[in-house]
């Protein structure tokens, strides 16, 4: 599915898209299972999906075929340095998945082909699809933005060296973004969301939507915080 900003914005603002992806060694990871997951987020009201991960293309091409909403897709390649959706060959590899919007890393680190995000984000325009930019600080999505992103997001906040890892979200650097960017880019929260009061204050500190993944897809980590919460109640 490919659509124009103008177009998917309205799908998308002010709600809560959810992220169905599962790392190499989890039970879910299974791109039919995965598959299942996304289709009963869109039946419960998701806009959109973000998905691939280390699934990477094949998870995407499954999910954009199965359901009849946009998908954020993206490769995970490593686990080191920038390994989000890394290099042109990456985002040309995502768009013909089938992705709506391409997700990837947007810091400032070296990539492994040596682009600049400005060239990911040309990639992207020139493969017909949207370019979300996965940020770790609000300079890092100023820089997206004036890069040309059509989109940014507090994905990677907590998870380099750039900001410590706070106990839920980031939400001064959620805050602190929107102030950076002003109010005309659309700006997703995403990273350790995981109630619906999480994702109501990140709408209210300025974000235009949230990405919430774990806390919906993963029957694990719901389980262990329903039985945390019964030990604590006893």
């Amino acid at each position: 599915m490919k659509l124009s900003f103008e177009k998917l914005r309205p799908l998308i603002e002010g709600k809560v898209i959810v992220s169905a992806q599962a790392p190499d060694g989890h039970a879910l990871r299974d791109t039919h299972a995965l598959t299942a997951i996304a289709k009963a987020c869109v039946n419960g009201g998701s806009p959109a999906i973000r998905c691939g991960g280390y699934g990477g293309v094949e998870d995407i091409a499954s999910i954009s075929n199965a359901v009849d909403v946009p998908v954020f897709g993206l490769t995970k390649e490593g686990t080191v340095g920038v390994y989000i959706t890394p290099t042109r060959e990456s985002v040309r590899a995502v768009a013909q998945a089938g992705a709506a919007v391409v997700c990837a890393d947007a810091t400032f680190r070296d990539r492994p082909d040596g682009s600049a995000l400005a060239d990911l984000i040309e990639t992207a325009h020139a493969e017909g699809i949207l370019f979300m930019a996965d940020c770790a600080t609000p300079e890092q999505a100023k820089a997206a933005a004036d890069a040309g992103a059509d989109i940014v997001s507090t994905t990677l906040a907590g998870y380099t060296e750039d900001r410590p890892k706070t106990d839920g979200p980031d939400f001064e650097a959620l805050e602190q973004t929107r102030k950076l960017i002003g109010p005309d880019v659309f700006l997703i929260g995403e990273g350790r969301f995981s109630s619906p009061a999480d994702a109501a204050k990140g709408l209210e500190l300025g974000a235009n939507a949230i990405i919430v993944g774990t806390a919906i897809t993963d029957p694990g980590w719901i389980t262990a915080h329903f039985q945390a919460g019964v030990v604590n109640e006893s």
